[in-house]
């Protein structure tokens, strides 16, 4: 008997495909073909998982979301246990940062729906685009953590100082991109800013 195919893993290579592409083109140059050709896939077998491009975009995003947070999780496991709130913060921000191949697909391609997404209202509808206000409470809870347990300021803004976090994590992302500062510029600059924030107890520097 044929082997059956696995509907997810087919669909994983799919979107690994067009992040290639994306990553290294640009997300313009995603077709369905360019896609199949990538995936090693007929265009007929790219379309029987995603009836369009619009919905092949969509998994893939959310694709490249999931594994962006696995990340995450694997760098503050990394950092030890209990993980420090600045910790969570810190490898939050910096997994944004183009530092490696799979983070620098994942800022040029987030960066790109975003753009599509401000005159596209069916991409702007989408439950990821509100990542960015998800990720904002999120850190903002970690900083109010921390200044709970007298790690922070108290007459910190919370929120203010998350949000001003992740638009100079943004920020950083795109000038690595740019060739303006380096990777490890970009980290010493957020670690520095991080610092005056949430500074690291001194039983857990390392």
């Amino acid at each position: 008997m044929p082997k059956l195919a696995d509907h997810g893993q087919r669909r994983a290579q799919i979107a690994e495909a067009l992040l290639r592409i994306a990553g290294s083109s640009g997300l313009h140059a995603v077709t369905m073909r360019s896609v199949a050709a990538e995936a090693g896939f007929s265009v007929s077998v790219v379309q029987y998982y995603f009836e369009s491009k619009e919905k092949l975009l969509l998994f893939a995003l959310q694709y490249l979301a999931r594994r962006v947070s696995e990340r995450v999780e694997a760098r503050v496991r990394a950092a030890g246990s209990p993980p420090t709130a600045r910790r969570v913060v810190e490898a939050v921000l910096t997994q944004a940062l183009p530092t490696d191949a799979e983070s620098r697909t994942f800022h040029l391609v987030y960066t790109a729906y975003a753009v599509l997404s401000v005159t596209d209202p069916a991409l702007a509808a989408q439950p990821f685009m509100s990542a960015p206000d998800e990720m904002r409470a999120f850190l903002t809870d970690q900083i109010r953590a921390a200044q709970s347990a007298g790690e922070a300021p108290a007459d910190l803004d919370a929120q203010a100082e998350a949000t001003g976090l992740l638009a100079m994590s943004a920020g950083l992302g795109t000038s690595v991109l740019l060739g303006q500062v380096t990777a490890g510029d970009a980290l010493a600059i957020l670690r520095y800013h991080l610092g005056r924030i949430v500074p690291e107890p001194e039983g857990v520097r390392g």
